[in-house]
């Protein structure tokens, strides 16, 4: 499949995979200048990128692992939504968890984007549902282990 995208700014850096297997492609920062997230603070950050996502998909915005574990910087509203009809620049919401600030780099990969497929849905309003074995058991109705 091949995703449509346009820069926004000539210094964006491409969307691209960190290997053949990789299910998300890494987005970058598009900065002028560097960008410190203190401790507990949210911060949006452009990626300079704007795309084109096929009618039934969606793209997924994922933290990054690295990022996530070394730093405890990740992506707010995750995972974000990209909706296909969007064609506006695509940007971060960032937020640190850590005791320690965090530097964002021009260029520097901060999340990945999966672009997925979805059912489009009719919702119906009934007055009873069907049963399950489940039924309204939840948050943590089937135990730890």
């Amino acid at each position: 499949m091949i995703i449509r995208f346009k820069r926004l700014n000539k210094d964006a850096h491409e969307p691209g995979c960190g290997t053949n297997y990789s299910a998300g492609a890494d987005l970058r920062a598009c900065l002028e200048e560097n960008v410190e997230i203190k401790p507990g603070e949210v911060r949006i950050v452009g990626t300079g990128l704007a795309c084109e996502i096929p009618e039934n998909f969606f793209g997924m915005v994922c933290s990054r692992s690295g990022i996530a574990a070394k730093n405890g910087v990740v992506v707010l509203n995750s995972p974000g939504i990209i909706d296909s009809d969007y064609r506006g620049e695509i940007k971060l919401i960032l937020i640190n968890h850590s005791i320690k600030s965090f530097i964002i780099e021009h260029r520097m990969r901060l999340a990945q984007l999966i672009i997925i497929p979805f059912a489009k849905v009719s919702w119906q309003e009934f007055d009873e549902l069907e049963s399950t074995q489940r039924n309204t058991g939840g948050l943590g109705s089937t135990g730890i282990r």
